[in-house]
């Protein structure tokens, strides 16, 4: 492991973002509104205040409005423990986690979500290597904490092994693996995406992640206290908007391959000692999503990337596997898939997801952009 550093711990400045999708939400959306909720009168505490409340009053045992708030304060109270016992029987019980003998890895994570990821860590005293094919210099590694900045192509297997070969040579074993690299968004229509393009979104976004986890794995297998992974995907992978094959194509079998992985994981009985925490969010506020306008914030409020970034630490910190998915109609996706066919385009219709890439791209300079950000992949895949 390498000695402590000496970390500059000045305000971290917020992410900044190209995006023409800029604009604020609203004061009020419905993740505001549950969430309140959540934390008064749907939560078995203040149920229970409002039991000693009615005591205070003296109010007899077998008056309605005591049977009402005993019913109520008991069913509140089960939902609690069968979900805590439900994520119990279905991620186990949690490993131990020591972020000072853990080495915290994240790809993607020069920029957007994944910088802000690594910052954090770095800050709590965390061992922290980024991967990137945009590279982060000396300085800004140095004042940020960060254990080392590696330019690399993680869907470049031979890069990849050489790389995780000297973060663990010169960091220690890796053990958290924090998979946030991913493709910008072309927002073209299927019949206009090149095959180039398609193909770099795929490698980028799916193939890159098959690398890190065949890589990556056997160090956490090995390490004592086991290790976490998470991976970063999308909501989109289920939903399928318009404008967006490649993208939903990727993230959709990036979702598949988390899940497939922890049930090999759970097969062999290594899912003690590797938890998975798979991450579907809606639009976040970084560049990647400056091709797509959201087209109801009230329903689909655009997440700030520290959101995210603050349920992902979270989640490695508990040391438990699961489920991320924010914002709150992200959670009801899986329902979305039983509704019969003609109530999901109505749905599709009122949200106006499929014109969510076209309102975008008819912006005045979004065309361009997004042109200038293709060519840019491609000249990336003749390099390569």
């Amino acid at each position: 492991m390498t000695t402590p550093k000496l970390i500059h711990t000045h305000p971290l400045q917020p992410t900044t973002t190209t995006s023409s999708n800029s604009n604020t939400n609203p004061p009020l959306t419905i993740d505001l509104l549950l969430k309140t909720l959540t934390r008064t009168i749907l939560h078995p505490i203040p149920s229970y205040i409002l039991l000693l409340c009615l005591r205070a009053q003296a109010t007899p045992y077998t008056s309605l409005p005591f049977i009402i708030a005993i019913v109520y304060s008991a069913l509140l109270t089960l939902i609690y423990i069968l979900s805590t016992l439900n994520h119990q029987l279905a991620y186990g019980a949690p490993r131990t986690v020591d972020l000072s003998n853990e080495v915290v890895v994240v790809t993607g994570g020069a920029s957007g979500l994944g910088l802000l990821i690594a910052r954090i860590y770095a800050l709590r005293g965390a061992s922290v290597a980024v991967l990137d094919l945009r590279g982060i210099s000396d300085d800004e590694v140095e004042e940020m904490g960060l254990g080392g900045c590696y330019v690399c192509d993680v869907s470049d297997r031979g890069a990849l092994e050489e790389v995780v070969g000297r973060v663990a040579e010169e960091l220690g074993t890796p053990t958290i693996l924090i998979h946030c690299a991913a493709a910008r968004i072309n927002g073209l229509p299927l019949q206009q995406l090149s095959p180039e393009a398609f193909q770099k979104t795929i490698n980028t976004n799916l193939l890159a992640a098959v690398h890190a986890y065949q890589v990556f794995l056997p160090y956490m297998l090995a390490a004592p206290d086991g290790g976490t992974i998470v991976t970063v995907s999308s909501v989109l992978g289920q939903l399928c908007a318009a404008g967006l094959a490649d993208y939903s194509a990727s993230k959709a079998g990036l979702s598949a391959l988390h899940r497939s992985l922890e049930a090999e994981l759970r097969q062999s009985g290594d899912d003690a000692k590797v938890k998975m925490v798979l991450v579907e969010p809606g639009q976040i506020s970084t560049p990647l999503f400056e091709s797509v306008q959201t087209p109801n914030r009230f329903f689909a409020p655009v997440l700030e990337p520290v959101q995210v970034a603050q349920a992902i630490v979270s989640a490695v910190d508990s040391g438990r596997g699961g489920v991320i998915r924010l914002p709150a109609f992200a959670m009801l996706v899986n329902w979305y898939a039983v509704l019969p066919a003609s109530v999901q385009r109505l749905a599709r219709y009122l949200s106006g997801i499929d014109g969510a890439v076209a309102q975008a791209s008819s912006k005045p300079g979004t065309a361009d952009s997004s042109s200038q950000q293709l060519q840019t992949e491609l000249d990336h895949v003749k390099e390569d």
